[in-house]
């Protein structure tokens, strides 16, 4: 077994295990990657004032998010597909969420369905709904989420049409799918992958197949999805989902602060700043670049969260900084799965929450709540000081 020492080992050791398309899937954007690549290079461009001989002795990472205690400022993030990656991916995530003491995301597009989950986890977790063309489907698993305990729903926004992602269209992960000689040959030589997900619970899209009461597989159910995409999703149907939703409602995939405010008007309790990881609008800004004004905006009314990039505690730490309430975690926690399942995902989350620890006491802070943009370095400042 390698060392792991941070998180692009993980990415490493999941590239080699498990077949091209599907880590390709996980590991690019859309269109040029402008987006994609934005979010970690404006996070990597921040610097932090050290700070020394300050108290930073019994350092706590815990805090809330919307209203429930964690362990730390993270949350692992909705991804669609995620039982692919490891069979019965949804539920180890989860349940490596429960044992670190953060929340768990799960996706309307999972293969691991919400039944699948409450049954495999004691602890509440979210759920993420996509709003189809077929309102009943949205009704529906709405009344599952709140059925399963689930405490906050978080409605994504920003994929009324699905940006096109060159690497899952050569690669055939497109619907209908491609099965080419290369793809099956990849698959071939990666049979540990192959039987974890043959062994899994679930082959296919499992809320979806609930819904259609449907044994068609994975790729009717996803067809049902890409087809069912709805370009006329608007703010009306923010207020039908906060009628029928009684618990923590999240508005995701917000980058503009008068979105923020509408959502903030409309009843949300939080909102995620997000560019749905570089995979929809190109060209998009970098969801740290765009934090601070929609903190600024609606901080103060409701919660801002932050995907997008967060591969370290530094991020983290940086994201705290500049005015998120918390983050949430995609790839950084598929890297961990595909490469070693549960433990893998508790792998990613003890790396984020020991250099979230480390890096707060050289920052001169104990206490979440004592983040402040004051731990930044001010390039602009310092100019100015020394004019």
């Amino acid at each position: 077994m390698p060392i792991i020492t941070n998180n692009d080992d993980l990415r490493e050791l999941a590239r080699r295990k498990i077949p091209k398309a599907i880590f390709e899937y996980i590991d690019h954007g859309s269109y040029d990657q402008i987006s994609l690549n934005a979010n970690r290079n404006e996070l990597k461009a921040i610097r932090f004032r050290q700070r020394v001989l300050v108290d930073a002795d019994n350092r706590s990472l815990a805090t809330t998010m919307l209203g429930e205690k964690v362990s730390m400022p993270l949350a692992i993030a909705p991804t669609g597909l995620t039982g692919l990656m490891h069979g019965d991916g949804e539920i180890l995530a989860a349940r490596a969420a429960e044992a670190a003491g953060i929340r768990f995301c799960l996706s309307t597009m999972s293969i691991c369905s919400i039944e699948d989950v409450r049954a495999a986890t004691k602890a509440p977790f979210w759920f993420q709904l996509y709003v189809f063309r077929d309102r009943g489907f949205s009704e529906t698993v709405i009344e599952r989420a709140k059925a399963a305990g689930c405490t906050a729903l978080f409605l994504t926004v920003d994929l009324p049409l699905r940006g096109q992602r060159h690497c899952d269209i050569k690669n055939g992960l497109s619907v209908p799918p491609r099965l080419t000689v290369a793809n099956a040959l990849d698959i071939m030589s990666k049979p540990g992958w192959a039987l974890g997900v043959l062994m899994g619970k679930r082959k296919s899209f499992g809320n979806i197949d609930a819904y259609l009461k449907s044994k068609g597989g994975i790729w009717a159910a996803g067809r049902w999805g890409n087809d069912n995409f709805d370009a006329s999703l608007s703010w009306k149907d923010v207020s039908w989902i906060r009628k029928l939703w009684p618990g923590k409602l999240v508005i995701k995939g917000v980058l503009d602060p008068d979105d923020a405010r509408r959502a903030a008007d409309l009843g949300a309790d939080a909102v995620v700043v997000s560019n749905h990881g570089g995979r929809q609008l190109d060209g998009a800004p970098a969801t740290i670049t765009v934090l601070p004004r929609i903190a600024e905006a609606v901080g103060e009314r409701i919660e801002v969260l932050l995907d997008g990039g967060i591969r370290s505690g530094q991020d983290v730490l940086k994201a705290l900084a500049l005015g998120a309430r918390g983050c949430l975690i995609g790839r950084a926690y598929l890297y961990g799965l595909a490469a070693m399942g549960e433990a893998g995902v508790a792998k990613a989350v003890s790396l984020i929450a020991n250099e979230l620890k480390v890096s707060m006491s050289l920052t001169g802070v104990r206490e979440i709540k004592d983040i402040t943009r004051d731990i930044l370095f001010d390039y602009a400042e310092d100019r100015r000081r020394n004019v």
